[in-house]
């Protein structure tokens, strides 16, 4: 019999009068069943954070910074157990479910040296002019008020850690909306949260269905709203609350350049590694998985085949086997997605070189060339397995095929040339330009973020403290400067 998980409403662990299950998107089997807040929970939980909002802000630094640092170490501690959670529900080859609590150990340990730093204020002189003699501002940053963090499926656990980490931090209370899918990983924040001081009503998380995601983002005592999923949802968050603070971070469809100069054996071997593993390393669905290889046409021809044998080289199969490279995806739906765009693409005239290939939730790494540019794979995130190959004649070219997205969140440049690599930074109109690698890295503790249609604001700790606060200046006056 599979007991049923607990939420957590105003710090303590509560159950509702409905349940769902979670199922393993590999084999079907159930994972948990959830407990689901009722409507008068959620309110409880609001009313809580709200009326707390103030207190938790004039939370001493080390009490918020030793319940983050406890979080961290108890994360590693757990690292095996939790990381076989993350595979069971959300399909992820354990491997990488590893390295991503890895990364929640780290996004958490920064919270708390960023607790201890954070907001420690600006002296500015303001007898620069002569009505401002004898004065002094100091400048602090204060919470905005209650955070509502709405986390996707993708990276269960360490996309969790983006919203909670950053508002303790900060002295913001928080209320977590894990996705449905995938809410067990979010709920072992909560059970670490617990073992600390943390006042009552500062954090709860609650795993509500999605048709009641509106009633939360409307309420007026949230006035923070940091979400992370399809561009779709976030848009209409955005223009549902215009008074809000909106935090988005959205698609992409991640281009990966390779520049002329980039043209030895070596480093088209690595090119083809990183861009086969980082296309697949979470079944594609992450939102700067390589998705367009953009190639310089004088490596394009020995670039090609080492791409499609890296991709072949992936291994895929049972998530929880350690060898396993690519799992499935999260549904069978999101498969027969991914499924019908590559043949909408083939049958536009793309060339598919290996790959194509569905079974249930599992769809087989895939390589294309030759894309239309008016097809859907080429306009639209894929979120899969799934990526397409383009030549080009020379950087600007090269710059120019990036841009032609709606989309821009990360860009990778596969080149030695210094100038190169600053141009690319100028040129590229992304959140992040990685050179030598592909888009996919990111660093927990560096902005993170998009612009046009990948999102507003940045995580990353300290940004994203930073959107979760405002400025406030404090003048001085009578002062003998």
């Amino acid at each position: 019999m599979t007991s049923t998980h607990a939420f957590w409403l105003a710090g303590r662990q509560a159950t509702g009068e409905d349940t769902f299950d979670v199922t393993s998107p590999w084999d079907g089997r159930l994972v948990g069943k959830v407990s689901v807040p009722t409507d008068a929970q959620v309110e409880e939980a609001v009313a809580a954070a709200y009326a707390v909002r103030d207190d938790f802000a004039a939370t001493p630094a080390h009490v918020r910074a030793a319940a983050l640092d406890h979080v961290s170490k108890r994360l590693a501690e757990r690292t095996e157990e939790i990381a076989q959670l993350i595979s069971a529900e959300n399909g992820k080859p354990v491997k990488w479910a590893r390295g991503e609590v890895g990364r929640a150990v780290s996004v958490f340990r920064f919270a708390a040296e960023e607790a201890r730093r954070f907001n420690g204020g600006e002296a500015q002189r303001l007898d620069t002019d002569a009505g401002g003699q004898g004065r002094l501002a100091l400048t602090r940053r204060f919470p905005k008020g209650v955070v509502l963090g709405i986390a996707p499926f993708n990276f269960p656990l360490n996309l969790c850690a983006h919203k909670v980490a950053p508002a303790i931090a900060a002295g913001a209370p928080i209320i977590l909306k894990p996705a449905p899918a995938t809410p067990l990983s979010g709920l072992i924040i909560g059970d670490l949260l617990a073992e600390t001081d943390l006042p009552a009503g500062s954090w709860s998380i609650l795993p509500v269905p999605n048709e009641k995601m509106p009633a939360l983002v409307q309420d007026e005592r949230l006035p923070v709203i940091s979400f992370t999923g399809s561009e779709k949802v976030g848009y209409a968050i955005m223009d549902s609350v215009p008074r809000k603070h909106c935090t988005l971070e959205l698609g992409g469809n991640g281009a990966a350049v390779v520049l002329g100069d980039y043209a030895s054996d070596a480093d088209l071997d690595w090119a083809a590694t990183r861009i086969a593993t980082f296309s697949n390393y979470q079944g594609g669905q992450s939102c700067i998985s390589v998705q367009r290889v953009i190639a310089d046409a004088s490596v394009y021809d020995r670039l090609v085949p080492r791409i499609v044998a890296a991709v072949e080289a992936q291994v895929t199969g049972d998530p929880s086997d350690p060898k396993t490279d690519v799992g499935p995806l999260v549904s069978e739906d999101a498969a027969k997605r991914v499924e019908s765009w590559v043949k909408e693409a083939v049958g536009a005239g793309a060339s598919l070189l290996t790959g194509g290939d569905r079974d249930g939730a599992s769809y087989a790494p895939t390589v294309l060339t030759d894309v239309p540019a008016g097809a859907t794979l080429s306009c639209e995130e894929v979120f899969g397995p799934v990526l397409t190959v383009q030549k080009v004649n020379g950087e600007a070219e090269a710059f120019a095929a990036v841009n032609d997205s709606k989309y821009g969140l990360q860009a990778g440049v596969f080149t030695h040339d210094l100038q190169a690599a600053f141009r690319a930074h100028r040129a590229l109109e992304v959140g992040g330009v990685v050179i030598g690698d592909v888009p996919s890295y990111r660093a927990d503790q560096m902005p993170y973020g998009g612009v046009k249609q990948s999102g507003v604001g940045r995580e990353g700790v300290r940004f994203a403290m930073e959107d979760y606060t405002y400025e406030r200046v404090l003048v001085l006056t009578g002062l003998a400067l």
